[in-house]
């Protein structure tokens, strides 16, 4: 078999072999998928300005980030429910993620417990994403249980008090099916998990995340949380202080895979206003729209930490399985050495943006 070049042909593959209520969970964002464009296009329209005649026989991938050296900066977003494409689910997805040196992030609406994870796959670097649940005792449950697990960050998901407006979704019918189950949320009420397959009376609130979360609570989860905590969500510059304030270890900039509001900037184009306002407190990392190594070097040289990937990994999941999501990092990584070195950069930590051109309009 020929060797997989381009990310968006692990896409044609995964749309080829997944059940179409799983692609069009996968693929789809929210109302009419305009945000979902600018997330890739706005970073197309950024060109790399090359400099030349520098030494860049050897390059440096490695980034620092809470305390440890990751050998890269591309890791694993949270995505929930990997048994949709895949039999094991998020044990494949680990392996892929130790296989290629990534840390993969944990969703609350994991199909395979974190603690089976860690149990099954030693050697990944796990962090947890956490949706704030209404009752304030079993959020804190979730957050110990995946400490004690081994977890070693917490993603606190704050942009989603409601479900976006996912039309494509919701027209392919999407439910569960019998094999996929909310692993770490069994322990709630029955009744609950029944009613996470749509909306409460009110319509538009979901049963298993709080609409009511404030900033007060984040102060409460580092309080009790053991690990750096992270805020995803982050799009308005004037949040950052906020989120500082509140005790945040990182910065999340994420659009929700546009999967929430529609419209709302792209997460490239966010990305200047958060930096200029976190001022290097903290580590900044985003995701939404990464689909070659470019679009990491891009990232990376206006202010990013590090990157995460969602789509592309599990599309390579649903072809490959743990060898795909390997394969996908891989491609990923390479692609951004190779611009490492064509535009004369030789450390990730360094990038410079005057390799970035923005066209006239």
């Amino acid at each position: 078999m020929s060797p997989i070049l381009r990310i968006s042909e692990y896409a044609r593959q995964a749309k080829a072999v997944l059940p179409h209520m799983a692609w069009e969970y996968l693929d789809a964002g929210a109302g009419d998928e305009l945000t979902l464009a600018r997330n890739v296009l706005d970073f197309d329209r950024i060109e790399l300005w090359p400099r030349l005649l520098r030494d860049v026989s050897e390059l440096e991938t490695r980034v620092p980030l809470f305390g440890q050296t990751l050998p890269h900066p591309i890791l694993l977003a949270p995505v929930g429910y990997h048994k949709l494409f895949s039999p094991e689910g998020e044990l494949a997805s680990a392996r892929g993620a130790a296989l290629s040196g990534s840390t993969l992030s944990v969703s609350t609406m994991t199909s395979v417990a974190i603690e089976t994870i860690a149990r099954e796959v030693p050697d990944a670097r796990l962090w947890f994403q956490l949706y704030v649940q209404r009752d304030r005792g079993f959020t804190q449950h979730l957050i110990e249980r995946a400490q004690d697990a081994g977890a070693q960050a917490l993603i606190v998901t704050i942009d989603t008090p409601v479900l976006g407006n996912r039309i494509r979704e919701t027209e392919a019918g999407f439910t569960l099916p019998d094999h996929v189950r909310r692993e770490m949320l069994q322990e709630l009420p029955k009744d609950l998990l029944v009613r996470g397959h749509g909306t409460d009376l009110e319509g538009i609130y979901y049963p298993l995340i709080s609409p009511k979360l404030e900033w007060k609570d984040i102060e409460w989860m580092k309080s009790v949380a053991r690990v750096p905590v992270i805020l995803k969500g982050i799009l308005h510059p004037d949040d950052v202080e906020l989120a500082i304030q509140a005790g945040a270890d990182g910065i999340f900039v994420s659009n929700h895979g546009a999967r929430n509001l529609d419209t709302a900037p792209s997460t490239i184009s966010a990305l200047p206003g958060i930096v200029e306002k976190t001022k290097g407190r903290v580590p900044i990392l985003l995701d939404g729209g990464i689909r070659r190594g470019t679009d990491i070097f891009k990232a990376l040289a206006l202010g990013a930490t590090a990157v995460m990937i969602g789509r592309p990994f599990v599309w390579a999941l649903a072809a490959h399985g743990a060898q795909g999501v390997k394969d996908c990092v891989d491609l990923l990584l390479h692609d951004l050495k190779v611009t490492m070195a064509l535009c004369g950069q030789t450390s990730v930590a360094t990038l410079e943006r005057s390799v970035l051109r923005r066209p006239e309009k």
